[in-house]
């Protein structure tokens, strides 16, 4: 045996995978990068002292051309990228468990052996490098240019039939770009699909990062971009934008667009995603009146408000987050909500009076004062009058499946598509995914919900994809969101709707703390602001089927990094024991 010892020890490069096991002797089989072979188009260095890391832990290393994250788990060394591949975060402050790292900030899961993302947001894998143990050195092998992309897409098929483009058929049809759509046509490229693959969106844009709208109003859908023209081009995913569907004819496997085209599908994936919740009020056709539904649309509020004065109308998240975006931009910024404390039912009533830091205006709107085409005052029906050079809509949304109704495709009285645990709709041959669709989801003992978070979009289109290639797998995910408002992130991570308690700990005042969600005895879902990792730790532990009781949130509190009592060098092993625990 001439791979890794126990106490870490490896054979030289030409024995050893990208993380010091047996098998290839290259990285480039990881990473979809050209294959360089001359020595200059790799770096090589001694990162640290074999003793210098303990099992379960992980160091951000610099080879001089870049930097990489070194990990340690079972006696054996791994390296890879130490960015996430989806915003950035430092993996090195992220959860390193059972082969995996989860990302601080927003919990997508990457695998130390292969790189390859496991569990979502993002689009991505990272980079994975040689590692090999000599007199007690560790040394790492990287290719430059992998060390500087810090990123990676997984190899994908092409498409082997020859079809002229303007044929009205399609081995897949995709309605909807956003991550679920996306995830289902590369998930399909990279699971070996050759047939073709057509994606339809109403947006003008390739796929764009829309939670980012009311967080950085003024990014253009260049800067939010997730996947270019060229990008789609080059894996064989057709994209038609500006196209709207207006009927599917299950019988005929049809689907009817505003614009007259007609397309047949063997597989359809309906990812339509929510639109705007209607609301009632007179004067409506303004032309400074926005919903926020386009990168046009955040810029033009980011102009308008500028130096003058913003009503947001409702008070969810996407409301707030752009309440929040404009505090330095407007002369002034005012909220309306019927709820007297935004988030009241997600997060509760402390923390959702912590994180309302702009005054609001309880009541509900009676009209819209226009000048022309423009607005000018918004009045409520309390009679109370505020100035408006720029109003957004933030008043929630509903399923953008109005077009469904005749389809005989099953939904339930608010429009959500009704699929199972496949993603498969009751028609043959139709699968749903994202915000519109209600599914089973696993940890509530399959009790039909709905989800409507960007990172649950991106697991239900690789399950539908995987179904549609008879590879079906059931969604094991928990679920995880993110807001961003004044400078601070608030994360969420597991279901906790019907929580009937609360525990938190640290500083509401400063925005500083960490909440679990409580039904009966049990933890099902946690929030914080300001305490990472803790919510990505909590993730993992859920995730593995474990349960959290109301008696161990003490514990967890104790054994975080953050806390006065725990010295980061015991924090892995008391985690380590309380999952033991749990277990027995």
């Amino acid at each position: 045996m001439d791979g890794l010892s126990p106490n870490g020890k490896a054979s030289p490069f030409g024995d050893c995978r990208p993380n010091g096991a047996l098998g290839h002797g290259s990285d480039d089989d990881s990473t979809p990068l050209p294959l360089y072979h001359k020595p200059r188009d790799y770096v090589e260095a001694s990162v640290c002292h074999v003793k210098d890391l303990e099992n379960g832990q992980m160091r951000e290393v610099d080879l001089g051309s870049g930097r990489a994250l070194l990990i340690k788990e079972h006696g054996e060394f791994s390296a890879m990228g130490h960015k996430c591949p989806h915003y950035g975060a430092p993996l090195v402050k992220g959860v390193l468990s059972k082969g995996h790292v989860r990302c601080p900030w927003h919990g997508a899961c990457f695998n130390i052996a292969t790189g390859d993302i496991e569990d979502f947001p993002g689009l991505d894998s990272l980079p994975t490098f040689q590692v090999r143990v000599e007199k007690d050195k560790v040394i790492i092998r990287a290719n430059k240019q992998a060390l500087q992309s810090q990123k990676r897409s997984k190899p994908m098929a092409r498409c082997s039939a020859v079809i002229n483009s303007s044929t009205g058929f399609s081995h897949v049809l995709i309605i909807g770009s956003g991550p679920a759509g996306l995830v289902c046509a590369e998930t399909l490229r990279q699971e070996g699909f050759t047939d073709r693959i057509v994606m339809c969106t109403m947006d003008r844009h390739p796929p764009y990062d829309r939670p980012k709208l009311s967080k950085s109003l003024e990014s253009t859908a260049e800067q939010l971009r997730l996947r270019s023209m060229d990008f789609l081009q080059d894996h064989d995913i057709e994209l038609l934008t500006e196209k709207e569907a207006v009927a599917i004819d299950v019988k005929t496997r049809s689907v009817t667009f505003e614009d007259g085209l007609r397309m047949e599908y063997r597989k359809l994936f309906i990812a339509t995603g929510s639109k705007p919740r209607p609301m009632n009020y007179k004067g409506k056709d303004v032309r400074n009146v926005f919903h926020l539904r386009t990168p046009e649309d955040a810029n033009s509020v980011a102009r308008l408000a500028n130096n003058k004065n913003a009503v947001i109308v409702g008070t969810s998240f996407v409301g707030m987050e752009v309440a929040a975006a404009l505090t330095d931009k407007a002369h002034s910024v005012s909220v309306i909500g019927i709820e007297t404390v935004p988030f009241k039912k997600a997060l509760g009533e402390k923390v959702g009076k912590a994180i309302m830091k702009v005054g609001t205006h309880s009541g509900e709107i009676k009209l819209f004062r226009t000048r022309s085409t423009y607005l000018k005052e918004v009045v409520l029906k309390s009679g109370k009058v505020l100035r408006a050079d720029v109003c957004v809509i933030g008043a929630g949304s509903v399923p953008a499946t109005g077009f469904l109704k005749q389809s005989g495709i099953h939904m339930d009285s608010k429009g959500f598509i009704t699929v199972n645990k496949m993603m498969q709709t009751n028609a043959d041959g139709v699968f749903a995914g994202g915000d519109m669709v209600i599914f089973p989801f696993p940890p509530r003992n399959n009790k039909k919900v709905n989800i409507p978070h960007w990172q649950m979009a991106h697991v239900h289109g690789r399950v539908a994809a995987l179904s549609m290639m008879g590879r079906a797998t059931e969604i094991k995910t928990v679920p995880y969101f993110w807001s961003a408002m004044f400078g601070k992130t608030i994360r969420y991570a597991g279901y906790g709707d019907g929580f009937d308690d609360v525990i938190i700990q640290g500083d509401l005042d400063e925005l500083r703390f960490v909440a679990f969600y409580t039904r009966s005895e049990e933890v099902v879902a946690v929030a914080s602001m300001n305490y990472d990792p803790i919510v990505s730790r909590v993730a993992e532990v859920l995730g593995s089927g474990k349960t959290i009781k109301k008696r161990d949130v003490d514990f967890i509190l104790y054994c975080h990094p953050l806390s006065v009592h725990t010295p980061i060098h015991t924090y892995t092993l008391k985690m380590s024991l309380y999952l033991l625990t749990t277990t027995l």
